[in-house]
């Protein structure tokens, strides 16, 4: 359903013309799945120009250093990171409303994110093991943000006739650095004096940022230094009224979730995580020289990063199941296991049985966690929103497990 009618999309088409920029390939609408997005008014031919965005449509650090921001930054030591002087701007232009110069491009950001920083906690306690711990730390990482930046916010009372701690509160400042986090595009590293060495990189492209992601697009995005613009293009071709999409890298479900707040349905790239605990879960605990194997994994790098994906057991996990069932007269053999060698049936065997052990596992651990979400849904309407994008990224996950067991049960057929 095309958007462009609507009263915030024709305020900012203004504000965007104002400041030299020029589109017809794209509209915005409302698309079933991804939501807001941006269709194509044309055929998109491979190669051609998506989008140029002018330098003047850019929120950056020189944005903000221009603004009535400059001065605090300039003399406030020690200088201000990047991403707190965009925040700060960010929060500052919202709370000025109708004055905001930026207006237009506050009107159609988000009012709220689905970061997990931003979920309820007992919605956090349902995300995967992996993911809910780097979850906790993005919250902790975002309080210390918060709590280190209040003397800053207090230097700059002088602007404001309300108390600035009433402006720059928690969730004013998480909702700046959502905005920041999920949709903020790519810059060349610059240096100024008055920030501190953390790399500014980080830029705000209004319109621009309303394209969403898809794993099986590529596209070339970067500021050209010769138009002093910020330019897409697709390696793509699209069709008059398709929703284009670009792509923010080839993350997984769990990497989308944590820094954008959303999974990707079919994510070729998505896959399921093992941890050590579950790696040794169905290994014999008679095994003598199992510390020994789990630190010879550790040493060469194995014990990270073991997945279950689409195609079934990654090789690093089979590999790292090959090291840890070695028989105790072909402990020597480690090495020729590393370099993908092949020791015997029985180890070949052995360690596609304990995989399918533990992807039954995950499986029936899935299956639970989401009956869990089910009922939570029929009792917590409040939390439904939330709720639905754990449920979401579970159900992905249990795909991959299903196309993992089969799989696995293929491979197992050539050794009987």
């Amino acid at each position: 359903m095309n958007e462009s009618h609507k009263s915030e999309f024709i305020e900012l088409r203004k504000w965007l013309k104002a400041r030299k920029f020029q589109d017809s390939n794209l509209a915005p609408a409302c698309f079933p799945g991804t939501g807001r997005g941006l269709m194509s008014q044309t055929s998109l031919q491979e190669g051609q120009m998506i989008i140029s965005l002018p330098e003047s449509c850019l929120l950056t650090t020189d944005t903000v250093i221009r603004s009535y921001l400059g001065a605090y930054i300039t003399k406030w030591k020690p200088p201000p990171s990047p991403l707190l002087a965009l925040c700060t701007f960010l929060v500052s232009e919202k709370h000025a409303g109708h004055r905001s110069l930026w207006k237009p491009y506050l009107e159609i950001l988000p009012k709220a994110y689905t970061c997990p920083v931003c979920l309820e906690p007992e919605v956090v306690n349902l995300l995967p093991k992996s993911l809910k711990a780097k979850a906790e730390e993005q919250r902790a990482h975002v309080q210390e943000f918060f709590a280190s930046s209040r003397d800053f916010f207090s230097s700059l009372q002088p602007l404001f006739a309300e108390a600035v701690d009433s402006i720059f509160s928690y969730s004013a400042l998480l909702w700046a650095w959502c905005t920041v986090n999920t949709r903020a595009v790519y810059l060349r590293p610059r240096q100024r004096e008055c920030l501190s060495a953390e790399p500014d990189t980080c830029a705000l492209a209004p319109y621009l940022d309303l394209l969403n992601h898809s794993p099986h697009v590529q596209v070339k995005a970067a500021f050209n230094e010769e138009t002093h613009s910020y330019e897409i293009r697709t390696t793509s071709r699209w069709r008059k009224h398709e929703e284009v999409f670009i792509c923010y890298g080839p993350h997984d479900n769990q990497r989308l979730f944590l820094e954008y707040g959303f999974v990707s349905v079919h994510n070729p790239h998505a896959c399921v995580y093992v941890s050590r605990e579950i790696l040794v879960k169905y290994l014999p605990s008679t095994d003598k020289q199992m510390d020994k194997k789990i630190s010879i994994l550790k040493d060469h790098g194995y014990i990270e990063n073991l997945t279950f994906g689409w195609d079934g057991p990654s090789w690093r996990l089979l590999t790292a199941l090959k090291l840890l069932c070695l028989e105790a007269e072909k402990f020597t053999c480690w090495k020729k296991v590393l370099l993908g060698e092949v020791i015997s049936d029985t180890n070949e065997k052995t360690s596609l049985d304990i995989a399918q052990k533990i992807c039954y596992y995950f499986i029936e651990e899935t299956n639970a966690v989401l009956q869990k979400v089910s009922h939570m849904k029929d009792e917590k309407e409040a939390l439904i929103n939330q709720l639905t994008l754990v449920e979401s990224l579970w159900t992905e996950e249990l795909k991959i497990l299903r196309a993992s067991a089969e799989t696995l049960h293929s491979l197992q057929t050539a050794f009987t």
